[in-house]
């Protein structure tokens, strides 16, 4: 059984750094490109970035560049998040998501097989 599981959300205050883990069990994690994306109240769920299953390529949204940076360690089958100067437009649930072999650029819901429940980011003005 496949499990994705996030952690790392919380209450920062704008201009805070969040990290946020995802755990992975049940799957081969080295052949999965992961990603993240989130979903703010009322908003569509949008891609947020994705790294590919060797870590050697990432995509980022254009909001997440520069401020966001996506890591993996397949050793630990974990992906990161980092998040640096949030803003409270940055308030969402944000989830992780597993696609087997797919590009970096995969950044439609979609195309990602697995899904994990979430972990709630909000960034307070």
């Amino acid at each position: 059984q496949v499990q994705l599981v996030e952690s790392g959300g919380g209450l920062v205050q704008a201009g805070g750094s969040l990290r946020l883990s995802c755990a992975a069990s049940g799957l081969t994690f080295s052949s999965y490109t992961m990603a993240w994306f989130r979903q703010a109240p009322g908003k569509e769920r949008e891609f947020v970035a994705a790294i590919t299953w060797g870590g050697g390529s990432t995509n980022y949204a254009d909001f997440a560049k520069g401020r966001f940076t996506i890591s993996r360690d397949n050793a630990k089958k974990q992906v990161y998040l980092h998040m640096n100067s949030l803003k409270p437009e940055d308030t969402a649930v944000y989830n992780c998501a597993a696609d087997r072999w797919g590009p970096a650029s995969n950044n439609q819901l979609d195309n990602y097989d697995y899904w994990g429940q979430g972990t709630q980011v909000t960034v307070s003005s």
